[in-house]
């Protein structure tokens, strides 16, 4: 092949995960069975063209459940809440749908578990995030939030024979093992979860952007900035040999700037992100050259879940 021929290499997988599909879809059936409006706490998944769309629908996105009136429905996001959001809708009256992703919902449970054994929970993961947040109000006594290099090294635990990790299943797999380690040096008999944390979704789609980032001179990432998988999908671009990587919501936001001097151009999704918005990216590209276009697959997703059960016992009803 020259190496003038303009191309792009398109990760497979990208975008939607089950438990995100499963979100959304969650939103989108309460509005169409009860009608709007349909409040949901926080975004019901990260990504700003998902949430302007349910919200021109009928949704109506709030910080807390105080802001939601009494008896009306409201939908937890695909994050999770911890059992005081859980408390405050029920003193409140709320009807509610739990769209938490049942991968996050596996994380609470060890967490519950890990606690009453009374373990020191380390949970990595980053400061703020709705997932982080549900997940260490499952057990706050237990749970310390490790995550940054200097959290690593100076967090304390009781008991050096009784401490275990937990992650936020949205992290990079190498971040999340380089603070592992770190821990490990410190807490040498540290437990491992039963089963990984990182979620099947996050890791293949990093795997496939670590198979083309080599032969990339540009990796386009759709994906919101507040996304946490989305944003490590850059950062493990630009570890894994790509020579630029940006985050992009929107085709659009594509400056031109960036495709100076490219051959080769890989586009990505994180998995809260419709293929409609990779799609508009390729059309932007292929405008300006970029034609001929290959899919890299490295894994093959038929996972589903089902939805909530609180929605589907009304579904079976209607």
């Amino acid at each position: 092949m020259s190496e003038t021929t303009k191309r792009v290499l398109l990760a497979k997988p990208r975008g939607y995960c089950a438990g995100v599909d499963r979100a959304v879809i969650t939103v989108e059936k309460a509005l169409d069975t009860y009608g709007p409006p349909v409040y949901v706490r926080k975004e019901i998944v990260h990504n700003r063209h998902v949430v302007e769309t349910l919200r021109e629908r009928g949704a109506i996105f709030v910080d807390e459940t105080d802001e939601v009136p009494e008896g009306a429905l409201v939908v937890f996001s695909a994050h999770g809440v911890s059992p005081e959001v859980h408390t405050q809708a029920a003193t409140r009256g709320l009807r509610t749908i739990d769209a938490t992703c049942p991968l996050v919902t596996k994380v609470h449970m060890e967490a519950k578990r890990f606690a009453r054994d009374d373990y020191d929970i380390l949970l990595i993961g980053h400061h703020g995030h709705e997932e982080v947040e549900g997940t260490a109000g499952e057990a706050p006594d237990h749970v310390q939030l490790v995550d940054t290099a200097e959290d690593a090294a100076t967090v304390t635990v009781r008991d050096p024979s009784k401490v275990i990790w937990l992650s936020q299943t949205t992290l990079s797999v190498d971040e999340t093992m380089e603070r592992v380690d770190q821990l490990r040096a410190r807490f040498p008999m540290l437990s491992d979860p039963p089963s990984d944390d990182i979620c099947y979704a996050t890791q293949n789609r990093q795997v496939a952007v670590k198979a083309m980032a080599a032969e990339c001179d540009l990796v386009i990432v759709v994906g919101s900035q507040n996304s946490s998988n989305s944003k490590r999908l850059v950062e493990v671009a630009l570890q894994a040999g790509a020579r630029a990587a940006h985050l992009v919501d929107f085709a659009h936001e594509i400056w031109e700037s960036w495709l100076d001097g490219v051959t080769t151009v890989g586009v990505t999704s994180g998995a809260s992100v419709p293929d409609n918005l990779v799609m508009d990216v390729l059309a932007y590209l292929a405008e300006r050259g970029w034609e001929d276009v290959q899919e890299i697959t490295t894994a093959n997703e038929k996972i589903a879940f089902a939805l909530p059960r609180e929605l589907r016992k009304d579904l079976n009803t209607a």
